[in-house]
């Protein structure tokens, strides 16, 4: 992947349009990345991928790991993964307010 300052790419774009059929180009400005010129195939990709990825609702990790252990059993590892039920563990934050203004801590009486 080659790099080029701003300058550099204008002075030679068709060299950087060239090399980007090949590998993304990036381009920079104070150092900073500013641009990235890339093959039009791959965008078309990235474009796919984008709507395919906004037109599927969002899932938790929990949907995930869901998803994961009924790919490991349809693949013939009948234990699948052990997730275990989810449950809240200890808050130290919580505990500490609670502990130290008890008159607002969940269930208290007012």
């Amino acid at each position: 992947m080659n790099n080029w300052n701003v300058g550099q790419a204008k002075q030679h774009l068709s060299e950087v349009i060239r090399e980007a059929a090949h590998e993304p180009q990036l381009i920079y400005s104070r150092n900073r990345p500013v641009a990235a010129v890339i093959a039009a195939e791959e965008l078309a990709e990235y474009r796919v991928w984008k709507a395919e990825r906004a037109a599927r609702p969002r899932r938790s990790l929990a949907d995930e790991f869901a998803e994961l252990r009924r790919l490991l059993i349809d693949a013939g590892h009948e234990d699948g993964l052990d997730c275990g039920v989810r449950s809240d563990r200890p808050n130290a934050m919580v505990q500490m307010l609670e502990e130290e203004h008890p008159e607002s801590a969940p269930g208290a009486r007012a």
